[in-house]
Protein backbone atom coordinates (compact mmCIF):
# COMPACT_ATOMS: atom_id res chain seq x y z
CA UNK A 1 0.00 0.00 0.00
CA UNK A 2 1.17 3.52 -1.43
CA UNK A 3 2.38 5.84 1.88
CA UNK A 4 1.25 9.26 2.65
CA UNK A 5 -1.94 8.96 -0.09
CA UNK A 6 -4.52 10.07 2.06
CA UNK A 7 -5.39 13.38 3.78
CA UNK A 8 -4.65 14.13 7.39
CA UNK A 9 -6.31 17.01 7.49
CA UNK A 10 -9.47 15.40 8.80
CA UNK A 11 -11.74 17.46 11.45
CA UNK A 12 -15.43 17.75 12.28
CA UNK A 13 -18.18 19.32 10.44
CA UNK A 14 -21.70 19.72 10.21
CA UNK A 15 -23.76 18.06 7.83
CA UNK A 16 -26.76 19.38 6.67
CA UNK A 17 -29.59 17.84 5.13
CA UNK A 18 -31.04 20.96 3.08
CA UNK A 19 -34.56 19.09 2.10
CA UNK A 20 -34.89 17.77 5.63
CA UNK A 21 -33.45 20.50 8.09
CA UNK A 22 -31.51 17.36 9.23
CA UNK A 23 -28.07 17.89 10.67
CA UNK A 24 -25.34 15.38 12.14
CA UNK A 25 -21.50 15.83 13.32
CA UNK A 26 -19.37 13.50 11.85
CA UNK A 27 -15.45 13.97 10.32
CA UNK A 28 -14.32 15.14 6.90
CA UNK A 29 -11.68 16.63 4.77
CA UNK A 30 -14.23 18.51 2.46
CA UNK A 31 -14.08 22.63 2.17
CA UNK A 32 -16.39 24.85 3.29
CA UNK A 33 -16.99 28.64 4.14
CA UNK A 34 -20.06 28.53 6.12
CA UNK A 35 -20.16 27.77 9.98
CA UNK A 36 -22.16 26.23 12.04
CA UNK A 37 -23.20 26.56 16.06
CA UNK A 38 -24.12 22.72 17.41
CA UNK A 39 -26.20 22.11 20.52
CA UNK A 40 -22.72 21.96 22.93
CA UNK A 41 -21.89 25.57 21.73
CA UNK A 42 -18.47 25.16 19.48
CA UNK A 43 -19.02 26.49 15.86
CA UNK A 44 -18.02 23.93 12.92
CA UNK A 45 -17.75 24.17 9.32
CA UNK A 46 -20.96 23.17 7.99
CA UNK A 47 -21.27 21.40 4.63
CA UNK A 48 -24.81 21.23 2.91
CA UNK A 49 -26.19 17.92 1.40
CA UNK A 50 -28.90 17.62 -1.08
CA UNK A 51 -29.93 14.43 0.02
CA UNK A 52 -29.08 11.91 3.15
CA UNK A 53 -30.70 9.12 5.02
CA UNK A 54 -33.03 11.42 6.45
CA UNK A 55 -34.50 12.53 2.76
CA UNK A 56 -33.88 9.66 0.58
CA UNK A 57 -36.64 7.59 -0.50
CA UNK A 58 -34.63 4.25 0.10
CA UNK A 59 -34.32 4.87 4.41
CA UNK A 60 -38.09 6.94 4.07
CA UNK A 61 -39.99 4.36 2.17
CA UNK A 62 -41.57 7.54 0.79
CA UNK A 63 -41.33 8.42 -3.09
CA UNK A 64 -40.21 12.97 -3.76
CA UNK A 65 -42.54 13.66 -6.53
CA UNK A 66 -40.55 15.00 -9.44
CA UNK A 67 -41.66 17.64 -11.93
CA UNK A 68 -41.41 16.01 -15.21
CA UNK A 69 -44.25 17.12 -17.04
CA UNK A 70 -42.72 20.87 -17.10
CA UNK A 71 -39.43 19.45 -18.45
CA UNK A 72 -41.09 17.50 -21.29
CA UNK A 73 -42.22 20.51 -22.38
CA UNK A 74 -39.93 22.41 -22.01
CA UNK A 75 -37.69 19.81 -24.04
CA UNK A 76 -41.03 19.84 -26.64
CA UNK A 77 -40.75 23.60 -27.00
CA UNK A 78 -37.01 23.38 -27.64
CA UNK A 79 -37.10 21.45 -30.41
CA UNK A 80 -40.04 21.92 -31.81
CA UNK A 81 -38.50 22.99 -34.57
CA UNK A 82 -37.14 20.18 -35.99
CA UNK A 83 -40.54 18.32 -36.44
CA UNK A 84 -41.98 17.69 -39.33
Amino acid sequence: MKKDIHPTSYRTVVFKDIATDYTFLSKSTAPSKENFTWEDGNEYPLIKLEISSASHPFFTGKMAYVDTAGRIDKFNKKFAKFAK
